[in-house]
């Protein structure tokens, strides 16, 4: 299934066209939570389940600004108590080696 052309914003670094939403879904779901807009989130809860996106999320992807990622993660997937290791998500914090 070819994906829409208006998530080209957010998947800017790869060309869509050849996206395959299975087998590319680590990138997707997380260029989408990190920059997408809220009609672009939408369409995710409408191409995945919300377990495929927690089970992609919860592997680290070092690309959100601090506000971005709690509010994926607090608001959008309802983890308000998940434990995680803030390094491996938001950039402009060190990262975590180890």
């Amino acid at each position: 299934m070819k994906l829409p052309k208006k998530l080209t914003s957010v998947l800017w670094s790869s060309n869509i066209d050849s996206l395959d939403k299975k087998k590319d879904s680590y990138y997707i779901i997380h260029q989408i939570f990190a920059y997408g807009s809220l009609e672009q989130i939408g369409w995710l809860f409408k191409n995945y389940s919300k377990n495929e996106m927690i089970d992609i999320f919860e592997k680290s992807y070092k690309d959100y600004t601090k506000q971005r990622f709690y509010f994926i993660k607090n608001i959008i997937l309802d983890l308000k108590n998940w434990q995680f290791r803030q390094e491996k998500y938001v950039k402009n914090i060190s990262r975590f080696i180890g």
